[in-house]
């Protein structure tokens, strides 16, 4: 599964930089720490993508397989004239990886706050769903200096 219900509040558009994050100019440093900052980067722009219906920013903190999922699914809601506002509140644990930390496997239980259905002609809200949480597990691969999410799995409720 792509990832947790698409459920966001407006997130600014300034990249986050913190501890030499995904918006930092130069690479991240190969390490566990790094890859939660990434995947915290990840579920912001994520949130960004379908509250906008544009992806193009994502392959900044995702790759395939997961990033097609994300871009079939954005499109999708797009050409049904909604796009969605949600907001999930993260507790990112490193799970493990491998001995390099080129992956690192992040479990989260994650949150949602409230998700809302706009419609993208009128901006009127279609339909509300509150309060959920469910475990996620992320991969994170360091790639180009950085670390992206490839794949990730919702799971039971926690």
């Amino acid at each position: 599964m792509a990832s947790s219900s698409p459920d966001t509040t407006p997130q600014p558009d300034a990249p986050v930089n913190t501890a030499g994050g995904p918006a930092s100019n130069g690479p991240l440093p190969r390490t566990p720490q790094s890859a939660v900052v990434a995947y915290r980067e990840y579920q912001r722009m994520y949130e960004q993508a379908y509250e906008t219906n544009d992806t193009s920013r994502l392959d900044t903190v995702a790759m395939d397989p997961l990033l097609s999922i994300i871009e079939k699914d954005v499109a999708k809601i797009q050409r049904q004239g909604v796009f969605w506002r949600f907001h999930n509140v993260l507790n990112p644990q490193v799970q493990g990886g491998s001995k390099d930390d080129s992956v690192v496997v992040i479990l989260d239980c994650v949150r949602t706050l409230g998700s809302y259905r706009f419609s993208a002609r009128t901006g009127k809200r279609l339909a509300a769903w509150r309060d959920g949480s469910h475990l996620y597990q992320a991969v994170m691969r360091y790639s180009d200096g950085t670390y992206k999410i490839s794949d990730a799995t919702e799971g039971r409720k926690c």
